[in-house]
């Protein structure tokens, strides 16, 4: 047989077998691309969340997860500069260690806006109360083994509050202090004359008095509408409700957080001491690795592709194996 008999021969053959053999590589593929499951679901009280389940079946732990402040919706992303899909990507990873997770939009936000509510008629006990609800309607479904409350910036305070039917909390870059003291610390030196003022409107809204606000520049925290928000939000410490807690507790703090630093996450766990706490090395308030300095930080908060800080996800994952 010449050498080009030869080739064509062999051509075919290898041909034939990849035309048998195609079906199941493709198929052994998709075993190994679908990690997980998602689906979509509307609550009772009608807000809009994602649960990512495990492929394999069984009862598995869950993490509800309850998002930062602001219009951040269930993927950690808003419509203020903020492009992270922190909380997918974080969805993702503890599905393919066996862990479900259900995220919501907050009331107000994303597909859970109602065109009729107005900003007047939401305030801090209304994400709390909304919270409650869709713990309870999980944990209802009898279908995972534990239910591990998890809130995420503003999120970490709202999901102290409704421990009643969960298993264990979880506080991922959460303040230790009343959000008219941060607020305060975060002004602090950016507000030039205006300062003074700002501090002493801030006092006034803590204790539950409404004021006028000082300049244009900043209605997006003295508007009318936010004030009632804002005086129901000032009425919580964190410090103080992480104390009340008596069920297993994980602290996560990334060291370069620009808006909750670190001491957050210390003072926290020295409200109470039984809690674990856990300071991620160069992970930030978006959840993913800074390596270098506050451009790069900055620039963080819109790039959607970064890759989540790998030590964040292995300790949820330890803290909820851990749970008996």
């Amino acid at each position: 047989m010449n050498l080009y008999l030869y080739i064509c021969v062999m051509k075919k053959i290898v041909i034939f077998c990849l035309s048998i053999l195609f079906p199941f590589i493709i198929k052994a593929r998709m075993k190994v691309v679908k990690r997980f499951n998602s689906k979509e679901m509307i609550m009772e009280n009608k807000l809009h969340g994602t649960l990512t389940t495990p492929v394999q079946g069984g009862n598995f732990p869950i993490v509800i997860l309850i998002a930062g402040s602001g219009p951040t919706d269930r993927n950690g992303n808003n419509n203020m500069g903020l492009s992270t899909n922190g909380y997918a990507k974080l969805a993702d990873s503890l599905a393919m260690h066996g862990i479900a997770m259900f995220r919501y939009d907050k009331r107000g936000v994303a597909e859970s806006l109602d065109s009729n509510m107005k900003e007047t008629d939401v305030n801090f006990d209304s994400f709390i109360n909304d919270a409650k609800a869709i713990i309870k309607e999980l944990k209802a479904q009898q279908q995972f083994s534990k239910i591990i409350v998890a809130g995420h910036s503003e999120g970490s305070l709202i999901g102290m509050r409704c421990l009643a039917d969960a298993d264990a909390y979880i506080s991922i870059s959460g303040v230790a202090e009343g959000v008219d003291k941060t607020l305060k610390t975060q002004l602090k030196g950016k507000l030039g004359p205006l300062e003074p003022l700002v501090y002493k409107q801030l006092d006034s809204l803590k204790n539950g008095k409404t004021v006028t606000c000082a300049a244009p520049s900043l209605m997006s925290l003295f508007r009318p509408s936010v004030q009632p928000f804002m005086i129901s939000w000032m009425q919580y410490n964190p410090s103080a409700e992480i104390k009340k807690i008596k069920k297993p507790i994980l602290i996560v703090q990334g060291t370069k957080d620009l808006q909750v630093a670190t001491i957050n996450g210390q003072n926290l766990k020295k409200a109470n001491p039984k809690a674990k706490l856990v300071l991620v090395k160069n992970m930030n308030h978006c959840l993913v690795t800074i390596d270098g300095g506050n451009d790069e930080n900055y620039l963080s908060y819109n790039e959607p592709n970064r890759e989540l800080t790998p030590l964040l996800v292995k300790s949820i994952v330890q803290f909820c194996s851990s749970l008996k």
